[in-house]
């Protein structure tokens, strides 16, 4: 059993330092996502969002936003921004050759870095613009509409949107790193203390029976360790390394090591991709009276075994599609062969390239079937209990990632410097078997 070794944390100067730098930003943009943009009926517009604004892309956003979308903040627009040009050059690679040389090289990344700024900056003037013209469709939102109104929007959502991504990138850089995931994060769990008061209204008003409330936390806990079990899960690709001939008759002694190739490479963006294409249909429908329209809002409501299988058929979907953006076998195959090393039983080169692109076929189905689980989930326990469930499937993965990921960047920090790590078992693991 691992035990917390939180007294180390704060044995490292430069480590203790870090810590506090990043609650400090992360303290900043809490408080940021409290602070109301001008003009704007606070009431209003979470109203809205409470009725008509379940199940489309608003809720969505808000999600990601900490709830500063649905509260009409400063931040409104939170870290997407940055996430959505993040992704545009991510996926603008495999397309433009010169955009993925770039990407391979150290000067080309920070090119493409800054290229990502500037457009976040775009998005943000967009996004904020867009914003605006929602919040005057809706009645009583807005005192005064106007282009007055909509040019305020746009630079205090735009200045919000730029300040978040330099919080992000100062946490990244003099923080513990994973400055835009840590920001993301934090907005997720700030929303788990209200859907615990939520439920214990529920129970207190007799809405809620207690045996339905233990089923809830049982599935919570199965659900949990399930999703740690997949993050972490690798099949690892052994790699032999043959002996070299170092001079004057050394002989470097061959190295075994393995490559792992996770079973969830795509993490939650097959989820992301699958809900915001969806869920339009019912977006558009709630600022259209097109009949049609209503109907597949219909179609594909939550509670429909529709919305159940095309969410499913959509994230094994993109989890193929995105894992083959992300990860180049070739690329890796390459690498391996000028290293001089090799797969047992595996020729160098193309073989290999097809061998690991054969291996990541198979262990993509499982992971992409655990994805739609993991985000079916909670439709289907409150559709069979007949309840709210806040407990969100893409919630839960990114929770459950950014935490591993920030405390494997702690254990390293740790055993630098010689002290036990965070955990009394070491630092996490891939779990997994060799070839």
């Amino acid at each position: 059993m691992t035990t917390p070794q939180i007294p180390n944390l704060f044995k490292v100067p430069e480590l203790k330092e870090k810590i506090l730098f990043t609650l400090l930003c992360l303290l900043v943009y809490r408080v940021g996502a409290h602070v109301a943009t001008p003009g704007v009926n606070v009431q209003a517009l979470t109203d809205f969002l409470q009725t008509a604004g379940q199940g489309t892309l608003f809720s969505l956003y808000d999600l990601f936003a900490g709830g500063g979308f649905s509260r009409a903040t400063v931040f409104a627009l939170g870290i997407m921004p940055y996430i959505s040009a993040s992704i545009v050059f991510q996926l603008a690679g495999p397309v433009f050759p010169i955009i993925e040389k770039m990407q391979r090289d150290e000067e080309g990344r920070k090119k493409l870095t800054q290229w990502t700024r500037y457009l976040t900056v775009v998005l943000c003037m967009f996004q904020a613009y867009g914003f605006a013209i929602f919040t005057e469709q809706l009645p009583g939102a807005v005192a005064h509409a106007g282009m007055a109104f909509r040019m305020t929007t746009v630079l205090t959502l735009t200045t919000g949107g730029v300040f978040i991504m330099w919080l992000g990138e100062q946490i990244t850089e003099r923080g513990i790193g994973n400055g835009m995931s840590l920001l993301i994060f934090f907005s997720i769990i700030e929303r788990f203390l209200p859907e615990t008061l939520r439920t214990i209204e529920a129970l207190q008003a007799r809405a809620l029976s207690f045996p339905v409330l233990l089923a809830v936390l049982g599935v919570m806990v199965l659900v949990v360790a399930g999703t740690v079990a997949v993050t972490v899960a690798a099949r690892r690709i052994p790699i032999q390394i043959p002996r070299k001939v170092m001079g004057r008759g050394r002989i470097r002694e061959g190295q075994k090591t393995f490559i792992p190739l996770r079973l969830n490479t795509a993490n939650v963006m097959p989820i992301i991709f699958a809900q915001s294409l969806i869920i339009v249909p019912g977006t558009l429908a709630t600022f259209s009276n097109v009949p049609w329209l209503k109907a597949m809002a219909d179609l594909f409501n939550t509670t429909s075994p529709v919305y159940i299988v095309s969410s499913v058929v959509l994230i094994v979907f993109f989890a193929y599609f995105y894992t083959s953006i992300i990860f180049n076998p070739v690329d890796l195959a390459e690498n391996l062969k000028k290293q001089g090393g090799f797969i047992p039983g595996v020729k160098p080169g193309a073989a290999t390239a097809d061998y690991i692109d054969e291996v990541l076929s198979r262990i993509t189905l499982p992971g992409s079937l655990f994805l739609a689980a993991v985000a079916m989930m909670p439709i289907i326990v409150s559709n069979v209990l007949n309840m709210p469930f806040g407990f969100g499937g893409t919630a839960l993965l990114i929770v459950v990632g950014v935490g591993l990921d920030t405390v494997q960047q702690v254990q390293q920090h740790l055993l630098l410097r010689h002290y036990d790590g965070f955990m009394k078992e070491g630092r996490v693991k891939f779990r997994g078997r060799p070839r």
